[in-house]
């Protein structure tokens, strides 16, 4: 086991995250960290953030899951809604509205226009997305450095099937307007086959002590990130363990329409199914052990006969403490 709090220096951490859960679990493990005295959590935390999310709206980038994750930790986030910024206004949604600009179904909040509007000039001036949330993350105390998976534009596309009809929408269109009742044929990230891994990731995964795969959306939270080319090949040659905790309790998803996306892929909504989607690393894949519920617990044994430690847990993250004891718990499944 690797020494942890000794002189205020901690395992480095590398985690794989996106969406509400990933902001969630990214803050608990701030949280193990620092409950083990660890003084500096931002010199040791590393988040590989997915931007399959991202888009252009009204002339503005915006980063949903870089923007969830950085309120998040800053502790500004609207833990009620899920998304944007506390006490949070839209005067200027509503007036683009009557422009007929944007999307009536997609909210900007005032505050978080100020996000975009500050990341979209940077842009405009030459920066990379990575100089962008680096740029970002200066305001607050995060406790963790955040990179975005890559500084290429690989936004999330989704091929439905709409009555007779193939369409091909943008993610947030299909799950924020349809809220993912139209059924998804394919995802697809245009692009990502020519894109890099952000500077930083790759000798992050390589440098780690342990590598965290969050409680996040398998197929367009993390599937994005490992379809950029040499991240999962950084994954696999990482000398770290690599170890996942399933966004599945009870048969069932935490949040969201992560089911769907499932069933479209062909994969069971099941912890031991999610596990056999990443595979062990033994056999070609990424993980070397997987926290399941304790709902799941009958799981167990499947998901360690495939070559993947088991470890059951209790995974609802319903209070600061809970994400942090079960940050704990994945630390300690790693030996670190």
């Amino acid at each position: 086991m690797i020494a942890a709090g000794t002189a205020g220096i901690g395992p480095r951490i590398v985690v794989l995250a996106g969406g509400v859960g990933g902001s969630r679990f990214v803050g608990g493990v701030r949280g193990a960290l620092r409950a083990r005295g660890v003084a500096d959590t931002a010199a040791v935390l590393t988040v590989v953030v997915n931007t399959g999310d991202d888009l252009w709206l009204s002339g503005v980038r915006l980063q949903p899951d870089v923007d969830s994750i950085l309120y998040a930790l800053a502790g500004v986030n609207d833990t009620q809604r899920g998304w944007g910024r506390v006490g949070d206004t839209e005067r200027v949604n509503h007036e683009l509205q009557e422009w007929g600009a944007g999307w009536p179904w997609f909210t900007l909040g005032d505050l978080d226009l100020g996000t975009h509007l500050a990341r979209t000039g940077w842009l405009r001036e030459g920066a990379t997305p990575t100089e962008v949330v680096a740029r970002l993350a200066e305001r607050w105390p995060l406790g963790a450095r955040l990179l975005p998976m890559t500084d290429a534009e690989v936004d999330t596309r989704v091929t439905v099937r709409d009555g007779q009809v193939t369409r091909h929408l943008h993610f947030q269109e299909w799950w924020t307007r349809h809220r993912a009742q139209l059924q998804p044929v394919r995802f697809d990230n245009p692009g990502v086959e020519g894109a890099a891994p952000a500077p930083g990731v790759v000798e992050a995964l390589a440098e780690a002590d342990v590598v965290l795969i969050a409680p996040s959306n398998p197929v367009v939270s993390i599937g994005p990130i490992l379809a950029v080319p040499g991240i999962r090949d950084a994954l696999r040659a990482a000398a770290a363990p690599v170890v996942g905790v399933s966004p599945i309790i009870g048969g069932r998803v935490v949040r969201g329409m992560a089911d769907v996306c499932l069933t479209a892929i062909g994969v069971e909504t099941s912890a031991a199914a999610v596990a056999a989607h990443y595979r062990p690393r033994g056999d070609g894949g990424l993980l070397d052990a997987w926290l399941l519920a304790e709902e799941d617990a009958a799981s167990a044994a499947e998901v360690a006969g495939s070559g993947i430690r088991s470890v059951v847990a209790p995974l609802w993250m319903t209070d600061a403490d809970a994400a942090a004891a079960l940050a704990e718990r994945a630390l300690a499944t790693a030996g670190v």
